[in-house]
């Protein structure tokens, strides 16, 4: 057993007691449950426009393939290589393909095609209208994250710290950005975004990096997080959530450190948060919305950072990241459900269920419709009408501040639980690799 691996036991040995860890391992699970549904009145209606299950999904991998919608068609992919295209407005089935491989990143619809990466290192671009196979290639390891194209180039983000881009006609190989990876991660990457003339992305170890989309060179980096701790658990700053750019700015969350949000043009830190999240955020004209690690989820001032709400009551229901459609942030959650939130108090408004197994990934709006995903495969979309007050019961006062569960947890069993919930149980270990990266 390597040193990280008998390291790593030492801690959760410490954090579950001499039975926890068998019983992890077993047949109990003895982590927190998700806190329990509270009752609230309803002031939106929530209409399910359809629903389907486009595949097999994710069979509880927790791998986060994210549908991808361009032209009035979803896109969305299993772990067992069936990509489907669905019409946007009706669900129905235009076309399916099975690519024979192990899918686990994208899809990524942009521009001229579709774009998925497997766990051997295989990006494949399909034809949008007909799922018709235009090349493959190969990088050098795991894909996690959606690959995407632009001006006629492919950007691919691999699991080793890699960053590829491929000429988008041919999957020739364009260049190669490397930066080392620390020996313990969470598992998962950072999707890169291509802005203009550049391409973003995050990595793990807390730094972002501006590159030039056509020859690879560094504009510039900033280090958004610094590893504190004592232990390579305590000391993950990874950056997982995809960049936000919104006018002028860019939002970036990292695990165990900070919400930031940086200059686009020079990479320079606007503000910081001291927030934990690994999830997307979202953003809008006033606010940056975000689900922490805890499953609290927030509203911040865009232009400062400050607090303006905190929605205390799905914590331990692992939340996705939010979505803004309207007037209103919606999550995912680890029970399938989908919660509505009023964008300006932090209150639910509405609850609905896509299915019932979790929801590992931020839901999609375009056009006013909210696409979610499933990890058991079902697709659905969503719109919603604000109640007329007439059809509102006089509610209690809510607050938005809540509190968490009332239930009874050994004492000091808690913040362990919450620490491993954080992370999930899911961790990629790189040995040999330096755990803090250089300046």
């Amino acid at each position: 057993m390597s040193a990280i691996r008998a390291s790593l036991l030492c801690v959760l040995l410490c954090l579950t007691g001499c039975g926890g860890l068998s019983e992890m391992m077993g047949d109990v699970d003895n982590s927190i449950p998700p806190t329990p549904l509270i009752s609230f009145f309803e002031t939106a209606k929530v209409e399910r426009v359809w629903s389907t299950k486009a595949g097999s999904g994710t069979d509880e991998l927790y791998i986060k393939l994210t549908p991808a919608l361009l032209d009035g068609r979803v896109f969305i992919a299993d772990t067992y290589g069936e990509v489907a295209a669905l019409d946007a407005s009706s669900g129905r089935r235009i076309w399916s393909k099975d690519v024979k491989l192990p899918i686990t990143g994208g899809p990524g619809a942009d521009f001229s095609m579709v774009l998925l990466g497997s766990s051997e290192g295989d990006v494949v671009s399909l034809m949008p209208d007909t799922g018709e196979e235009l090349w493959r290639a190969r990088v050098s390891s795991e894909i996690l994250a959606s690959p995407r194209e632009g001006e006629n180039v492919v950007v691919v983000r691999t699991i080793d710290g890699k960053l590829f881009a491929l000429d988008a006609t041919s999957g020739e190989r364009l260049w190669v950005y490397d930066r080392t990876v620390p020996a313990l991660t969470l598992r998962g990457t950072s999707t890169p975004i291509i802005v203009g003339d550049s391409v973003i992305a995050g990595f793990d170890g807390g730094r972002v990096t501006a590159l030039d989309r056509d020859t690879g060179k560094l504009i510039w980096e900033t280090r958004v997080a610094v590893s504190r701790g004592r232990s390579e658990l305590e000391r993950m700053v990874d950056i997982d959530a995809e960049p936000v750019i919104y006018l002028d700015a860019m939002y970036i969350a990292t695990f165990h450190s900070n919400v930031a949000s940086l200059d686009l043009q020079t990479g320079s830190i606007l503000w910081q948060r001291d927030i934990s999240s690994h999830s997307e955020l979202g953003v809008d004209a006033s606010h940056v919305y975000v689900s922490d690690a805890e499953g609290n989820v927030w509203a911040l001032d865009r232009y400062s950072g400050q607090s303006v709400w905190k929605q205390e009551k799905l914590q331990f229901r692992k939340p996705t990241g939010p979505a803004v459609i309207g007037d209103k942030v919606v999550v995912g959650d680890v029970e399938g459900y989908l919660h509505w939130i009023d964008r300006e108090t932090g209150d639910f408004v509405a609850r609905t269920q896509v299915a019932k197994s979790p929801i590992l990934v931020k839901p999609t709006v375009v056009d006013d419709v909210l696409y979610a995903y499933a990890s058991n495969g079902t697709l659905a979309s969503y719109t919603y009408t604000d109640l007329d007050a007439s059809e509102i019961p006089v509610p209690e006062p809510q607050t938005t501040e809540a509190t968490t569960s009332t239930e009874t947890v050994p004492a000091g069993s808690e913040q362990d639980a919450s620490l491993l919930e954080q992370i999930g149980d899911i961790f990629t270990e790189h040995p040999g690799d330096d755990d803090t990266l250089s300046d």
